[in-house]
């Protein structure tokens, strides 16, 4: 449906979204890219080192509490089952080697973004891609309130006066990132850089002191008197804790969503960038992995197993705490990738015609900032709703983004057997067996979390389809109304039409006369209107209206109510017949300074509104700029 309202975007990488292209075009690029000619607008888009800072945060900080949760649901077996958070580590070690290599692909297919939509889009079916946009939605949501929430959280175990308010520093937050990120996502990508590489710093450091030591520096966190075996060892159980430790991939997505953001060659950058991810994810994973086998590092009270493992390496003197602190910070900063992500993808669902067209606009920056908004007010409504309360957050966080993860990897399946290209058979295969365990561990972590709360998904992701298909339909049936498409006759002017124009005024000024002097350019009648508000103030304007003797009279309209609505639409209505074309031009005062736009235009906007809903005259306003 061309033409009904989106506006075309500048770039020429995002300006024809509906079209994948193949990666020799997309890794072209850069060789055509001068660095010196860089188009307007490509300084504000990301490196390489910049997208990693800025959309892979959510995966990175992921370490923090994947290797905890492949341990809690280990423990149910009793301490002795901790042993097997090795192998576990691994098999989603393997699972995320898929992962990189499936959306390195991705980049490549689909330069245009959109992660597991696009492909559905594209390669699967309608209800596919609605299912795949609704579960990206949530888990974006729903990754920027859990780091949030987890973020804040762990500031409040060092400063308890933060943990009496942990909702208020939670939405301090993401306030600061939501202006962050309206500024520009290059911008964020700077600010977020020294944070994510202080964090892995300190990762490596835990994993390589760790390592060297034979035992534990320092115990910290209350002791737990035993685990008692609530469940028996075996091939449920491992599933459950792969299940619980895939909620380290999360993120993992982002960066395929969001390749319009980097710079050219774009589909260069962005696997580059989803490389040196899965690089720094599976060494951080199992390294911690291993160093909690080292160590029979099992919960305690109060603290986590990373600080554990932290406690371990550096003891608890100044490294210890610098590297929590860095935990902390990058907990609360991985929301970014969020707001990376989800604008983009929303720019492409409303491109499609399955959001209102106002999330395709963006900024001269480019910012999406009507999705940053959007972004921003649903996740302070989650974040209220649970009083920042992470553990309520958990059970539906990693489950929306194993849907994606499936959808994706079946979606090239599906490429990879109608394009036979080089090497498809091996492709196909690494694809298949991706989608196979994407959905294994999405389905044993629903049915695992169902009564925590993950039965809301049932609600939720619905919903959210059955929005995105009305407004759909409701695209299709204007675009049908207005004829998008067809080949409309010439316009043409008819000798018989006359135009009239109607010029509200309050006085005599210079905005009256250029509001009269446009509107006789305009039309062949026209017709200064005022309202009689105050007896006093229109005999004075009807006087200076005879002096000034502009040409056309001034017509004032009684208004017993005081009002200017009704006694204007009333005599719109009335010049508006078969052979009159009617055109309100209303004089509009622009301050040059933001601030004191408030304090002029109250009327204009009001008097507009009313006159587009209840008649048929065109609309529209003159400006006169003052500083």
């Amino acid at each position: 449906m061309p033409g009904l309202g989106v506006m075309a975007d500048a770039d020429t990488d995002t300006a024809h979204a509906d079209r994948p292209r193949t990666p020799a075009a997309g890794g072209g690029w850069g060789r055509i890219a001068d660095r010196r000619a860089r188009p307007r607008g490509e300084s504000h888009r990301l490196t390489a080192l910049g997208g990693l800072a800025a959309l892979s945060l959510d995966a990175l900080s992921s370490v923090a509490y994947g290797p905890e949760a492949i341990v809690l649901a280990l423990v149910a077996a009793g301490s002795a089952a901790i042993r097997y958070t090795v192998p576990v580590s691994i098999a989603i070690a393997t699972l995320l080697l898929v992962l990189v290599v499936s959306y390195r692909q991705v980049i490549a297919v689909f330069p245009d973004g959109g992660g597991a939509y696009a492909v559905a889009k594209h390669l699967l079916s309608r209800p596919v891609g609605l299912l795949a946009a609704a579960s990206l939605v949530v888990d974006y949501v729903l990754t920027v309130a859990v780091s949030l929430a987890a973020g804040a959280a762990s500031l409040g175990s060092v400063f308890p006066a933060v943990g009496r308010h942990l909702l208020l520093t939670a939405l301090l937050g993401l306030v600061a990132l939501t202006v962050l990120n309206l500024i520009g996502i290059a911008e964020s990508a700077r600010a977020l850089m020294t944070p994510a590489l202080l964090f892995v710093v300190s990762v490596v450091a835990v994993i390589a002191v760790g390592l060297t030591r034979s035992h534990p520096v320092a115990v910290i966190g209350s002791d737990i008197s035993g685990f008692p075996a609530t469940e028996a060892l075996g091939a449920v159980l491992l599933l459950k804790a792969f299940a619980s430790g895939c909620s380290a991939l999360t993120g993992v997505e982002a960066i395929a969503n969001g390749v319009p953001a980097f710079r050219t060659p774009r589909v260069k950058r962005a696997q580059h960038t989803e490389v040196a991810l899965g690089v720094l994810l599976g060494v951080m994973l199992l390294g911690l992995a291993t160093l909690i086998r080292k160590h029979d590092v099992a919960p305690r009270g109060g603290v986590t197993i990373l600080a554990q493992l932290s406690a371990a390496a550096f003891g608890t003197g100044w490294p210890f705490y610098v590297s929590n602190l860095a935990v902390t910070i990058v907990l609360g900063l991985a929301a970014n990738t969020s707001f990376g992500g989800l604008p983009v993808l929303m720019s492409l669902l409303a491109r499609d015609h399955r959001l209102p067209h106002v999330f395709a606009l963006r900024a001269e920056r480019p910012v999406f900032r009507f999705g940053v908004a959007a972004l921003a007010v649903l996740a302070a409504l989650v974040l209220w709703v649970v009083g920042a309360d992470t553990h309520r957050l958990l059970p539906v966080f990693a489950i929306g983004v194993f849907i994606g993860f499936t959808v994706s990897q079946t979606g090239l399946v599906r490429h990879w057997w109608q394009d036979r290209g080089p090497g498809w058979p091996g492709k196909l295969l690494l694809n298949g067996v991706g989608a196979a365990m994407t959905a294994v561990a999405g389905a044993v972590l629903f049915a695992a979390k169902f009564t925590e709360g993950a039965w809301l998904l049932l609600v939720i992701v619905p919903g959210l389809i059955l929005l995105f298909d009305r407004i759909e339909r409701y695209y299709h049936r204007i675009a049908t109304q207005l004829r998008v498409g067809e080949v409309p006759p010439k316009p043409c002017l008819d000798a018989d039409t006359t135009t009239v124009v109607i010029v509200p005024v309050v006085g005599v000024s210079r905005l009256s006369a250029l509001a009269l002097t446009a509107a006789m350019r305009m039309g062949q009648e026209i017709i200064p209107v005022a309202v009689e508000i105050e007896p006093r103030l229109t005999h004075r304007l009807a006087r200076d209206w005879k002096v000034w003797d502009p040409g056309p009279p001034l017509t004032v309209l009684p208004s017993p109510h005081r009002s200017w609505i009704d006694p204007l639409v009333g005599f719109v209505c009335k010049h508006t017949t078969p052979d009159r074309e009617v055109i309100v031009l209303l004089p509009r005062i622009e301050p040059r300074r933001q601030r004191h736009r408030v304090l002029h235009n109250q009327r204009v906007p009001v008097i507009a509104a009313a006159l587009r809903a209840r008649t048929d005259a065109i609309v529209a306003t003159i400006v006169v700029r003052v500083d």
